[in-house]
């Protein structure tokens, strides 16, 4: 079993000095105050950036607790952990610098959430924590930012329509991106060129990525061929050409994993992609191919030591994202086609109301945080879990209450 209430706080959030800590700082402060029900602290390394912070939010916070743990001290992360419930993190790139946390989650039985998007780390937590974690109680979920909450809650969300309307849950799925504005984090970036380090160096990892199960449990896997964009291509349900989506790679492996945490319920043989519409004609065309092209040439270049300086030199560098202004003028709108086995179809959207990288992912990742400490039952078992899989409706109320997102069924025939 998980921790019961009888420690200091309900969550904690780690890395609350970084670019999204200080947003979701913020989020938490405007939304539940620090003297109401919700017990509350921020940590990371530096007492004097975290004092800033609490002064950068008003007088009201001056009495919001601070914790001081650097990610690499063992010691300090299992002083934390004992003292609450729930830990969000944002300190990343998670491989570089996540594991000693979710090992000190694992070892005191603390709940556990983060945004990393990097399905490497995943696999390596799981393998080493997993055991450990149903034993100690510890639930671990990832990807609770827009990788992955939009993609996974979105076929959950489809799929719960789809039994209601249907009685059957859609055999296949495709995610499409209809619009997305909003800043690219620089913590993003350096995980994707962290990513294509890696996979430079390791055969064996670029077979890993390339796998659409690879996070999922040894025995839950396909005999369909999952299909995967890998350039430009004409969609005609939408009417518009399409490029591979660059978060893809993660949200596919996590609703795989949340099909197969939830016993196969979207089917032994579900099918899952992911895309981006870039528009009709020619000028849809051009920016398809336009699109693929630049994502080969910066993973391409990210992956070689020679050209990869130059990469980190032009994009945003950890720490700088976009203005509060670009932030909240930033949206989103997904489109999800889901087909049952006999040809029923269900078109269903998802939106956000800021943008994906920051504004939103920030509120996703503060519900859900507070989802693990106040809605998930305490009979749960530990283990490592997905948004879908571990939150499910309680989570979805909270996104569309509290974090600005709505999910509908647009069309069904």
């Amino acid at each position: 079993m998980s921790k019961s209430t009888g420690t200091t706080y309900d969550l904690v959030i780690f890395g609350a000095t970084s670019f999204v800590g200080q947003i979701l700082t913020q989020y938490l402060f405007e939304s539940y105050g620090i003297t109401g029900e919700v017990r509350w602290a921020i940590a990371g390394r530096s007492e004097s950036k975290l004092s800033s912070l609490k002064s950068d939010l008003g007088t009201g916070a001056a009495e919001l607790p601070v914790i001081i743990a650097d990610a690499t001290d063992d010691k300090a992360l299992t002083s934390m952990c004992e003292q609450t419930r729930v830990v969000i993190s944002t300190v990343g790139p998670y491989a570089l610098y996540g594991e000693p946390l979710v090992k000190a989650c694992v070892e005191t039985g603390t709940d556990y959430c983060d945004l990393t998007g990097e399905v490497q780390w995943i696999r390596r937590m799981v393998e080493r924590y997993e055991d450990q974690a149903k034993k100690s109680g510890a639930r671990i979920v990832h990807c609770c930012g827009f990788d992955s909450i939009p993609s996974d809650m979105g076929v959950y969300f489809l799929q719960q329509q789809a039994e209601k309307t249907f009685g059957e849950t859609c055999q296949d799925v495709r995610m499409r991106v209809k619009v997305a504005k909003g800043g690219l984090s620089g913590g993003t970036v350096a995980s994707m060129i962290n990513i294509a380090k890696e996979a430079a160096a390791d055969p064996k990892l670029r077979k890993e990525l390339a796998n659409p199960f690879s996070i999922c449990p040894p025995e839950h896997r396909s005999k369909v061929r999952q299909p995967s964009l890998k350039g430009a291509e004409f969609d005609k349900t939408f009417n518009a050409w399409l490029a591979p989506f660059v978060m893809g790679a993660i949200n596919t492996r996590i609703v795989h994993r949340s099909n197969a945490m939830q016993n196969a319920r979207y089917g032994k043989e579900f099918t899952y992609d992911e895309a981006m519409m870039t528009g009709r004609g020619t000028k849809g065309r051009l920016a398809a191919y336009g699109i693929t092209a630049g994502l080969a040439g910066f993973f391409t270049a990210s992956a070689i030591k020679p050209t990869r300086w130059l990469v980190e030199k032009f994009v945003p560098q950890p720490g700088e994202g976009p203005t509060p202004e670009d932030q909240k003028a930033g949206f989103y709108d997904i489109r999800f086609v889901g087909r049952t086995q006999d040809g029923k179809t269900m078109i269903t959207k998802v939106t956000g109301d800021a943008d994906p990288g920051y504004g939103s992912t920030s509120k996703m990742l503060g519900e859900a945080g507070m989802c693990l400490a106040f809605d998930v039952p305490a009979e749960q078992p530990g283990g490592f879990w997905t948004p879908a899989s571990a939150l499910s409706d309680k989570l979805l109320e909270r996104l569309t209450s509290k974090a600005g997102l709505t999910f509908e069924v647009v069309e069904t025939r």
